[in-house]
């Protein structure tokens, strides 16, 4: 090649790689796929690489506390709820940045997206203290005011609808046919059952004749029967589709958070007290399997292939990492502030998230 010639090559070269370049650096980010959001009610996003169990990333978001945290359909958005500014964050997933910033009211804590994927609905409990059951039970009589359901549309994060609850609504889950809104009343102790679309009252199944404090509340994949957990008396029951009871059992101490496996024969119960992972065969309710885990572990969630489960527990700060085949613990991730709830993406079944 000639002089001349090889200086044209090495213009054209760099002209290509320079337009290459461009290209490359006008890309959109992509969403992050493999990978678990923790909310840190001390700190901010903890953020999981669930091919190699390494923390990837930990968002600050200090200030706000997170509590309740879940994803848009398409895994762009990420919503926390946040007890100290009585609003949610919307994060980017693509830049990790809060994007917008919504008020909700006092104290908001669970969120669930609707399964058509376009509302994101929350509660907010202006009558919590955070009290113990026993301190809970003193104040009974006194007069609380109810909670407040409020419905975020996904699209422009506006709130499309907000009606009253019981009081300390906690648990939040739908029908299979994402027309009705069912939700645990912890404080008055009953199950509540909305319309989606108007609000209304449906019907409310008082559980004192079986135990106090529902908090966890899980529909079947074929949305025959809901399972709830009674924290205050260490019960699990299972309702049918109307509601009424099938099965009542004991579980291990402060049972909180409740999930079936993706193909509905398990029923996962997280024992936060006794600081284990409870496995039962989820239509008979036979115990088969127990996991020691770590301290407060509320909610937890399958990886998307369904091989393993993460609990986040809020008072040992760390994640429980676990086969779900064996069940034997695989790596324990420590160094998170007060983590309360877990989600993935892509979308996995769990505590918080599908069905």
């Amino acid at each position: 090649m000639s002089f001349w010639n090889s200086r044209r090559f090495a213009g054209w070269s760099l002209v290509f790689a320079g337009i290459l370049g461009v290209a490359w650096l006008a890309r959109p980010a992509r969403v992050p796929e493999n990978v678990a959001y923790v909310s840190d009610e001390k700190g901010g996003i903890t953020v999981i690489d669930l091919k190699t169990l390494d923390i990837l990333k930990q968002i600050d978001l200090k200030g706000v506390e997170p509590r309740g945290i879940s994803l848009t359909s398409d895994g762009r958005y990420l919503v926390t709820a946040n007890k100290d500014t009585s609003d949610a964050s919307v994060i980017d997933t693509r830049s990790f940045r809060t994007v917008r910033r919504i008020h909700i009211g006092t104290n908001p804590e669970f969120l669930k997206l609707h399964p058509s994927g376009k509302w994101l609905f929350t509660s907010h409990e202006p009558a919590s203290a955070g009290a113990p059951p026993k301190e809970d039970a003193e104040r009974k009589g006194v007069w609380s005011p109810p909670s407040r359901i409020v419905a975020l549309d996904v699209q422009d994060w506006s709130i499309a609808r907000a009606f009253s609850g019981g009081t300390e609504t906690e648990g939040i889950e739908f029908s299979r046919d994402g027309k009705t809104l069912i939700v645990t009343n912890e404080a008055e102790n009953t199950i509540a059952v909305f319309e989606v679309e108007t609000g209304k009252l449906v019907r409310e199944i008082d559980v004192t004749p079986y135990g106090l404090r529902p908090r966890g509340v899980k529909v079947s994949r074929n949305g025959n029967t809901y399972a709830v957990t009674l924290e205050a008396s260490n019960k699990l029951l299972l309702f049918d589709q109307d509601f009424a009871l099938i099965r009542s059992i004991s579980t291990r101490a402060g049972p909180y958070g409740v999930a079936y496996d993706r193909e509905g024969r398990r029923l996962l119960v997280a024992a936060a007290k006794a600081q284990m992972l409870q496995v039962y065969d989820a239509d008979a309710l036979q115990l088969m399997a127990e996991v020691p885990v770590g301290q407060r572990c509320w909610h937890f969630t399958f990886t998307p292939d369904d091989s393993k489960i993460l609990l986040a527990c809020g008072r040992s700060n760390d994640v429980h990492i676990i086969d779900a085949k064996t069940y034997r613990p695989i790596r324990v991730l420590k160094g998170l502030q007060m983590p309360w709830g877990i989600v993935t993406y892509p979308r996995a079944y769990g505590s918080l998230d599908l069905p």
